[in-house]
């Protein structure tokens, strides 16, 4: 093993320690508000990283398991008041490498320490269940066991919150973990390993490696003694991933992209639905799974709604991530940025009208107007795929039966929402909306971590995470039958 660094930051963690890569190579990272400057420079990571961290997780896992669950939690819970202590600079430091406004970043990193008390408590719940044998009256119950080394590859767009919520419900249920961060915003998720640290995690429990996808990804994919990998990214990626790692024979969990609907009937409150429609398509620059991208709006409202939400879009505060006041901030990166201004572009030529936004604003920071669009076939690319970035567009419709039927004919179905004081129309959205988060008068964004969160068709795979349903994914059950 390399040398050990003595400071909790821009490092590997693997087996209780913090390591430069094993190659020594790094890499620069700049922030999308001033590129020009360096952040730091971090771990470019490769398989032999990979191998140490799961060999360490591997080593790790026996006594792990062993331990009650409870002790298990306590381990969380006392990482919890470690993030408590330094949510200010969680937060601080996403804005820099990410460019996350910071009154959301602020948000984001409390969100961490909740998620860990959450999962906490599930180390004191229910292990499996009792029954007796038909013919004996004998005893017969299920446990619920860890699985092993689990691999977590997480994304730079939620990179508190997401590292949080794979990595406490694997850690209590007694698996040992390897988390490979997104290589554009490494340093929030590295508060989290130093949290872990603080809170006691034993050596090898917990470890994390930074690197490109292809250096690391794949090789934490096709290891051997990885038994489960659950991934949050592009659809692109996430199906290669599935592809490798089901061949393997590991379990995959997905969560990826979206092309959510927000759905405003005419007796809805406009301006209530336009300030949820401003939010879910903006805010954060649209770099969230669950942003609105499409606006269908019933055909006697819709010029009414057009206008609050140009209005709103008018008030907005774009700029610097850092100031409190600003709404959105830059995009993550300058390829991000070229690929957000070339779907503007796609739908300009698809017909589209932009009736604001849409141009960069800023000649260092990748800085991008929120761009709204309307006139744009069902069939167009902005009608049909995710562009990850501040942009949506409006449509007409006539009645709750077309929306639905539109707003189900894209192959994605994460989060969808709809504005109506009908308790008749909210219901038959409820059942009909192919989502997997549903939202009756309230943005397509956001999440409670007591709950599901997950996607159907192309948006996921595999159980859903968050919540109780967390167990279906990092848990095997057995069936025991005692005879005496």
């Amino acid at each position: 093993m390399t040398d050990v660094l003595e400071a909790p930051a821009h490092a590997n963690f693997v087996g209780g320690k913090w390591h430069p890569s094993r190659s020594g190579r790094t890499y620069e990272k700049r922030g999308p508000w001033r590129p020009s400057e360096v952040i730091g420079e971090f771990p470019a990571s490769d398989a032999a990283d990979v191998d140490a961290a799961v060999e360490a997780a591997a080593a790790a896992f026996p006594a792990w398991s062993r331990l009650s669950g409870a002790a298990r939690g306590e381990v969380l819970r006392r990482a919890a008041d470690a993030l408590d202590r330094r949510v200010e600079q969680v937060a601080q430091d996403m804005t820099l490498e990410m460019g996350k406004p910071i009154r959301e970043a602020r948000m984001e990193a409390a969100r961490m320490a909740q998620i860990l008390r959450f999962f906490a408590g599930e180390g004191l719940r229910d292990t499996g269940e009792r029954y007796e044998q038909a013919a004996t009256g004998s005893v017969v119950y299920t446990m619920r066991r860890p699985l092993g080394v689990v691999g977590l590859i997480t994304p730079w767009n939620f990179p508190a919150a997401i590292p949080a919520w794979k990595a406490a419900p694997a850690l209590v249920y007694g698996n040992t973990v390897v988390m490979k961060l997104a290589q554009e915003a490494p340093l929030t998720g590295l508060h989290l390993a130093a949290c872990f640290e603080e809170g006691g995690v034993p050596p090898g429990v917990f470890n994390v490696v930074v690197g490109r996808g292809s250096a690391v990804g794949t090789p934490l994919v096709e290891h051997p003694l990885v038994k489960a990998i659950s991934f949050t990214g592009s659809v692109a990626v996430g199906v290669q991933v599935r592809g490798e790692a089901t061949a393997l024979g590991k379990r995959v969990q997905l969560e990826l992209g979206g092309h959510n609907p927000l759905i405003v009937m005419a007796d809805a409150d406009l301006d209530r639905a336009a300030e949820a429609a401003y939010a879910g398509a903006f805010w954060s620059a649209g770099q969230k799974c669950t942003a609105t991208r499409r606006i269908l709006v019933e055909e006697p409202v819709y010029d009414g709604f057009r206008s609050l939400l140009v209005a709103r879009m008018e008030r907005g505060v774009v700029g610097d991530p850092a100031d409190p006041q600003t709404e959105v901030g830059p995009i993550v990166n300058e390829a991000q940025l070229e690929e957000v201004l070339a779907g503007i572009e796609k739908g300009r030529a698809d017909g589209g009208t932009l009736l604001a936004g849409g141009e960069r604003i800023d000649d260092e920071a990748y800085l991008l107007a929120p761009a709204l669009f309307e006139g744009l076939s069902d069939d167009a690319f902005l009608s049909c795929q995710e562009v990850f970035g501040p942009v949506t567009s409006l449509y007409r419709f006539t009645s709750l039966d077309e929306a639905l039927r539109r707003a189900n004919a894209v192959e994605y179905g994460l989060s969808a929402s709809i504005f109506t004081s009908s308790l008749a129309s909210a219901r038959q959205f409820a059942q009909e909306i192919e989502a997997g988060i549903i939202r009756i008068n309230g943005q397509t964004a956001g999440a409670d971590v007591h709950v599901p969160f997950g996607g159907v068709k192309s948006s996921g795979f595999g159980p859903h995470e968050q919540g109780r349903a967390a167990r279906e994914f990092y848990t095997e059950v057995v069936t025991v039958y005692e005879d005496v």
